[in-house]
Parts: C-alpha cells; sequence; structure tokens
C-alpha cells in the first residue's frame, strides 16, 4: 500500500498548493489551463489505446458498464456527496466542490498507469510506476485545484479507497490476471479518460463516473469471449 499512500499525499499536496495560488490567477488564465489539461488528459487516454485490444470486449464493457451505471446513476450520487461536504464545510458555491470531487476522483483513477501501476502494486510489490504517476498527480491536482478548487483535495479520499482496492485484489487475483487483461483493463479505462478530457475541454457533457463498471466488467467479457472461442 506504500504506493497508494505516497499518490494520495501527492494529490493533497498539489491541491493544497492550487489553492494557495488560486486567487492570485485571473479567470481567463484558469479557464484556459483547464482546456490544457483537458487536451493533455485526451494524450494520455489515446497513449493508452495504442497497444490496442479486442474491440468486442471493448464494445461489450463499455455498454454493459454504462446501462449498469446509469441504472446506479453513479455520478449523480459522486454529486450528491460532494454536495453534501460543501454544505458541511460551507464552500464557496462559486465551484461546485462535486464537480471538483468527481473530477479528480476520475483523472486520479481510471488510466493506464492506475490499473497497470496498482496491479503491480498488488502483485510484486514494485511501486514503480505508481510512484511515477504521483509526480503527474501531483502537477495535475494543482491545476486542477486553481480552477474546481476545495474538491480536487478530496478526491484524494477516493484515489485511497479505489487504487487501495485494486492493490488488495490483485494480491488475490493475481492468476488471472495476465497481460492481456490487464490490456483490456487499461483500454476501457483509457477510452473513460477519453470521455473525462473531452469534458474538461467543454467538448461534451457525459456523466463519465457512470462508465466505471466497465472496467470491472471487461475481465469478464474477456475470459468469456476465450470460453466461446474454445467451444467453437
Amino acid at each position: 500500500m506504500l504506493g497508494v499512500i505516497v499518490n494520495c499525499i501527492t494529490v493533497i499536496l498539489g491541491s493544497l498548493a492550487g489553492l494557495l495560488f488560486k486567487k492570485a490567477i485571473p479567470e481567463n488564465i484558469s479557464d484556459t489551463a483547464m482546456k490544457g489539461i483537458g487536451l493533455c488528459v485526451i494524450y494520455i487516454a489515446i497513449s493508452g489505446m495504442v497497444n490496442g485490444g479486442n474491440i468486442l470486449i471493448l464494445i461489450a464493457s463499455i455498454l454493459v458498464g454504462v446501462i449498469i451505471g446509469s441504472l446506479i446513476d453513479i455520478d449523480s450520487k459522486l454529486n450528491t456527496l460532494g454536495d453534501y461536504v460543501q454544505k458541511r464545510l460551507s464552500e464557496d458555491n462559486s465551484v461546485s466542490l462535486s464537480v471538483g470531487f468527481v473530477t479528480g476522483s476520475l483523472l486520479f483513477c481510471t488510466g493506464a498507469m492506475t490499473i497497470v501501476g496498482s496491479i503491480n502494486s498488488g502483485i510484486s510489490e514494485d511501486h514503480t510506476l505508481i510512484f511515477a504517476k504521483s509526480a503527474l498527480d501531483f502537477m495535475s491536482s494543482m491545476m486542477l485545484s486553481v480552477t474546481l478548487g476545495f474538491g480536487v483535495l478530496l478526491s484524494s479520499v477516493f484515489v485511497f479507497v479505489f487504487q487501495g482496492s485494486i492493490v488488495i485484489l490483485a494480491s488475490y487475483l493475481e492468476p488471472v490476471l495476465n497481460e492481456a487483461v490487464i490490456g483490456e483493463i487499461t483500454l476501457c479505462g483509457s477510452v473513460i479518460i477519453l470521455a473525462l478530457g473531452l469534458n474538461l475541454m467543454s467538448i461534451t457533457k457525459i456523466k463519465v463516473a457512470n462508465f466505471m463498471p466497465a472496467i470491472f466488467l471487461s475481465p469478464i467479457f474477456y475470459y468469456l469471449s476465450e470460453w466461446i472461442s474454445a467451444l467453437i
């Protein structure tokens, strides 16, 4: 769990740094910075798609995942949680705390480095990738908190729970987490990251959190496709 703890600390420190300089940065510059972050997120997403994967598994995972996510309405629940915390903290309503919380949680938790790094931490206690991700998250959280406020800092809690869960599960699921399965999970996470980047660019208003179940469905569909292939 060392890598996860370090990652959470860097998100907190980056967010605090962003909040410290928030009032000193004009709104037009912060808006432009947000677009810049969006472009970088899109690049990260495309980089995660380079190795490709099974397109049918991706489609099935995304479609079934978003149906489940929409029925549960994950996005709404995360926003409700953020709004509740905002009321408790009497946060400035100029920027919804829930927006920063949801955006930060998705950005820090659905990328290839998150998934592969957490799996490596759980299986072999190799934290190298998570440490590299932590450095990137420090910069991202600092820039995000300038525009989205305190909610970005709170996303560190989600980072701990989500990545910590993957680390623990990976140690038990090592026999089934082969390279192909990790590739499918990475591809699915990268598509979700792409949607987040488009939102940050104000191109779309996709409820990205509702796609989260797709990440967990991709290994299931992978082994289902392997089973069907063996029967044919």
